[in-house]
């Protein structure tokens, strides 16, 4: 079975929906999938969980297959949007100087997509 992990970097929304469908569709296709929410895309973890919001659905699904590894403790801490991964129930991933290491992905055979 093919093993990615996707590293959503951008904040902007419309990229980040993009990560989630990915996601979804590669779990569909019988991918081992993660995702991994980082840098700038941390100050949108309010958003994920606002009712009515278009990233709301994709990311409840994403949550609900078990596609969301965790979240940067340090960039979600930049954006202070830490509590609410916390309050969401997200794990904060700080293995690398308070971020997500790529290098334990690839050693566990994932291969790494950034966004």
């Amino acid at each position: 079975m093919k093993k990615v992990v996707l590293f959503a970097f951008n904040g902007e929304p419309m990229c980040f929906v993009h990560v989630l469908l990915n996601a979804l569709d590669m779990k569909e296709k019988g991918f081992e999938v993660r995702v991994v929410i980082e840098g700038a895309a941390t100050k949108l973890i309010p958003d994920l969980a606002a009712e009515g919001n278009p990233l709301s659905v994709p990311f409840k699904q994403a949550r609900a297959e078990n596609l969301i590894d965790g979240v940067c403790k340090a960039c979600a801490t930049k954006m202070d949007t830490v509590e609410n991964a916390r309050t969401m129930g997200l794990v904060l991933l700080d293995d690398m100087l308070g971020h997500p290491s790529m290098a334990k992905y690839l050693k566990d055979g994932y291969e790494v997509i950034t966004f």
